[in-house]
C-alpha cells in the first residue's frame, strides 16, 4: 500500500471515530453547541498553535546544527513541517520519512537526523510533563497519569545514556519490518543521542517544548472561550488538556485519535460539561491542535516530493 493511501485509511478513521462520538451525542443539542464557535476567536487560536511549531522548529534546527549540520531555513522548515500529517502515524515513526527527505535534499546522513528525531520524541515528553506540573494539583486522578507518565521519561532517559542497554533495544527493534531499515543509522549514531541531551541542549530543547506545550494549551483556553465556557482556569485546561494528549500517546494508537479525544471528552464531562458540549468542545480542540497542522503539513508534503519518494522507498524495500 503506497504511503499516502496508509495515511488516507488513518484519516477515514478517524472520521468513523468522530462519527461515533456524534452519535452517541444528543445530535440536536451538538449541532446547537457547534453554532455556539465565536470565529473572531480565530485570530487568536490560530496564531498561538502556528507560534508553537516555530517553538518546534527553533528546537528541531538546534538540535541539526549541535550534530554539525546547519540547513537553509526555507527548505528545512519544509521538511519539518512535512513532519505534521506524519505524526498520525503510530508512535509517530512515519516522521523518519524526514530522514529521507534530508538526505535527499542535503545529503544528511540517516545515522545524524533519525537519532535527533528519536530525542526530539523525548523533548515533547519532557515539555508536556513540565506544563502539567502547573496543574497537576487540580486533579488526584491526573496528578497519577503524570507521574507515571514522569517515571516512564526517566526510564527512557536512563537507557539513552546507556550504551549497552539502547543497542539491546534497537536489537529488538529491528526485527520490526518498517524500522528495521533505519536500525542500523540508530546504533551507528548513539553519540549523537548523547550529544543531543547534554545539560545545556537539554535546558533550552525542553524549554522549547514548554513553550510549544504552553501555547497549545492556551489556544485550547480560547477555544473553550469562544463557546463561552469560562468554568476553567488556565491551569485546568493546561491539566486536562495534557493529561488526554499523554494518555493518548501511551496507547500507540495513531495520533492517540480516539483515546485522546475520549480521554478529554471523559475529564471535561467530569468537570460538569453536558457530554454533547464535550463532543463539541473536543472536535473543535482536535481540529486546532492537530488537523490544522496535518492540514499545513500534506501541503509541504507536496512542496518537498515526499509522496513520490515514500512510494519509491516501499519498491526497493
Amino acid at each position: 500500500m503506497k504511503f499516502n493511501k496508509k495515511l488516507l485509511v488513518i484519516i477515514v478513521a478517524s472520521i468513523i471515530v468522530y462519527s461515533v462520538f456524534l452519535i452517541l451525542s444528543d445530535f440536536n443539542k451538538l449541532s446547537e453547541k457547534i453554532l455556539d464557535f465565536k470565529i473572531e476567536f480565530l485570530p487568536i487560536i490560530l496564531p498561538l498553535v502556528s507560534f508553537g511549531w516555530l517553538a518546534l522548529y527553533f528546537r528541531w534546527t538546534i538540535l541539526l546544527k549541535n550534530s554539525g549540520y546547519k540547513l537553509p531555513h526555507k527548505k528545512n522548515f519544509q521538511i519539518f513541517l512535512s513532519g505534521f500529517p506524519l505524526s498520525i502515524t503510530p508512535g509517530k515513526v512515519g516522521e523518519l520519512l524526514k530522514c529521507q527527505l534530508l538526505k535527499e535534499n542535503f545529503g544528511t546522513p540517516r545515522k545524524i537526523t533519525a537519532p535527533i528525531i528519536l530525542v526530539e520524541r523525548l523533548y515533547n515528553a519532557v515539555g508536556i510533563i513540565i506544563i502539567s506540573i502547573f496543574g497537576i494539583w487540580y486533579f488526584d486522578f491526573s496528578g497519577i497519569v503524570i507521574l507515571i507518565a514522569a517515571c516512564i521519561l526517566v526510564g527512557i532517559f536512563l537507557t539513552l545514556r546507556s550504551k549497552k542497554l539502547f543497542s539491546n533495544i534497537i536489537e529488538k527493534t529491528s526485527k520490526i519490518k518498517f524500522l528495521s531499515k533505519f536500525s542500523d543509522s540508530f546504533t551507528d549514531s548513539y553519540d549523537v543521542i548523547n550529544h543531543s541531551i547534554k545539560p545545556k541542549i537539554f535546558v533550552i530543547s525542553s524549554v522549547l517544548s514548554a513553550i510549544y506545550w504552553l501555547l497549545e494549551s492556551i489556544a485550547v483556553y480560547f477555544i473553550l472561550q469562544s463557546f463561552g465556557i469560562d468554568l476553567f482556569e488556565i491551569s485546568d485546561v493546561i491539566l486536562t488538556y495534557t493529561t488526554s494528549i499523554i494518555i493518548g500517546v501511551a496507547s500507540f494508537v495513531p495520533g492517540g485519535i480516539g483515546v485522546a479525544e475520549g480521554t478529554l471528552i471523559g475529564l471535561l464531562t467530569a468537570n460538569d460539561l453536558a457530554f454533547s458540549t464535550a463532543v463539541s468542545l473536543t472536535i473543535f480542540i482536535r481540529i486546532f491542535t492537530l488537523w490544522y497542522s496535518v492540514f499545513v503539513g500534506f501541503i509541504a508534503l507536496k512542496f518537498t516530493g515526499a509522496f513520490s519518494l515514500s512510494n519509491s522507498m516501499q519498491k526497493n524495500s
